[in-house]
């Protein structure tokens, strides 16, 4: 598969709240997924497609999304990019929130084999 019929893929199935039926299609079993900061008792890069599935499990059951608005692809050679917007509660504490963020994502192989989260702080 191409660059663009996987990020056309990825976006169209995060769009629907399918997000690990995406995973399952498009990420290598080899996947590399970095967040920009560590979340607390989470490391900031986990490899493997199980890692993966596990920490996209995680945010899911921790928290309640209200809406998800997925903007993009934004489409280079073996790259692309995606915004995410999300409002969501976390269930633990009842804290209310709104996310934003930049997925970058590089193919090789026809698969996605890394993942790169940035984020729109108040800074």
């Amino acid at each position: 598969m191409s660059t663009a019929e996987i990020a056309n893929g990825l976006v169209e199935l995060c769009r629907k709240g399918k997000n690990m039926e995406a995973i399952e299609k498009y990420y290598s079993d080899a996947i590399v997924s970095v967040e920009s900061a560590s979340m607390p008792g989470m490391p900031s890069e986990m490899k493997g497609i199980e890692a993966i599935k596990g920490k996209n499990k995680w945010f899911f059951d921790n928290n309640e999304i209200h809406s998800e608005e997925v903007n993009g692809p934004f489409i280079g050679e073996k790259q692309f990019a995606v915004e995410f917007k999300m409002d969501v509660t976390q269930k633990a504490s009842g804290k209310r929130m709104k996310m934003e963020e930049v997925g970058v994502y590089t193919v090789e192989g026809g698969k996605i084999v890394r993942e790169h989260f940035y984020y729109k702080t108040g800074a």
